[in-house]
């Protein structure tokens, strides 16, 4: 009986002290965006996280921070690049800090629809803009999502024409060519940290932004505005970006899930903005949002310097006759 029971005591202590040795060797990766927790982007990354522990059977797991936690959407990209980030939904004009090429898909109304947008986006344009991602960041890049055609609104008054923009003080992203393109609208584009916006309306210091709806209701930016007046200026994209020097540290096998995990992701994001989408514009109209349609072109013929500007720096005129193409 006794050498029995301490048989059991060793076999106890293998087992422990095996799962201790499981535990401490388990893969760590840590993955973030700059929406909140109800933005398609976690939808993304819990399909990322599902795949990768599920294949890996728990060998690796994946740490989901949302909402700026670990820095705003350039500083993760930096993060990125460093290694001490596995991966980011990273913007456009996070991106274009890097390289000007990204600022391509900033270009105002450069996208007709949501079609041409995927077909640019997973065609040669998209793969080339991506690929110097890869060179500048030191990066693998997992696709691009979709981050929602975005829109111009404020809570002093409607904005029918560019005219009506004039003296508003409208958040952009970072990029100078948002901030040249609401310039030139008649607006004072004023470039601000994404987590910044909520408490810079309600303290006056801007009177609007440009987002999706998605952003609008999650952010509850609703309860801070008034009137949104459907530009559809943009289509934002956002490159799901991983760190090469996490990557080149993994394990051969899970290299080959995250590739895999990456492709999911993507599709989960996207599908998960179509359904959100439609879900958001729904619930603003019920909070009590006012949505004005507008003729366009008043806009587009505005913004015609902004190309002009900044077509050398995105690739010349032939990359944009390029996406235009499509």
């Amino acid at each position: 009986m006794k050498k029995i029971i301490i048989l059991f005591v060793a076999i106890m202590f293998l087992v422990s002290t095996g799962s201790a040795i499981l535990a401490a060797n388990k893969i760590i990766l840590k993955v973030a965006h700059n929406g909140n927790a109800q933005h398609p982007f976690q939808d993304a990354y819990l399909k990322f996280k599902e795949v990768i522990e599920t294949e890996t059977n728990g060998a690796v797991e994946v740490q989901i921070f949302p909402a700026e936690q670990l820095g705003t959407d350039e500083q993760v990209t930096q993060s990125i690049k460093l290694g001490t980030v596995a991966g980011n939904m990273s913007g456009t004009a996070a991106l274009a800090e890097f390289y000007t090429e990204a600022e391509l898909f900033n270009l105002p109304f450069i996208f007709r629809d949501l079609p041409h947008f995927y077909r640019v986006m997973d065609g040669p344009i998209g793969r080339r803009i991506a690929i110097k991602a890869q060179e500048k960041l030191n990066c693998i890049a997992l696709g691009w999502a979709y981050s929602g055609n975005r829109n111009v609104w404020n809570g002093k008054r409607p904005v029918f024409t560019p005219d009506d923009l004039k003296g508003l003080k409208i958040r952009v992203m970072g990029s100078p060519v948002l901030v040249d393109t609401f310039n030139a609208l008649g607006a004072q584009a004023t470039p601000m940290s994404f987590g910044e916006v909520y408490t810079a309306l309600q303290q006056g210091v801007i009177d609007g932004a440009e987002t999706d709806h998605v952003d609008l209701l999650v952010e509850k930016f609703y309860e801070v505005t008034k009137y949104v007046s459907l530009t559809g200026h943009m289509y934002l994209a956002n490159l799901f970006i991983f760190s090469k020097k996490v990557y080149d540290k993994l394990p051969a096998y899970v290299q080959t899930i995250v590739l895999k995990a990456g492709t999911a992701a993507i599709a989960e994001e996207r599908k998960a903005m179509d359904i959100k989408t439609e879900m958001a514009l729904n619930e603003l109209k019920k909070k009590g949002l006012k949505f004005y349609e507008v003729d366009k072109k008043p806009f587009q013929d505005k913004v015609e310097m902004v190309y002009k500007k900044y077509a050398k720096k995105v690739g010349g005129i032939k990359a944009i006759e390029q996406v235009a193409s499509q």
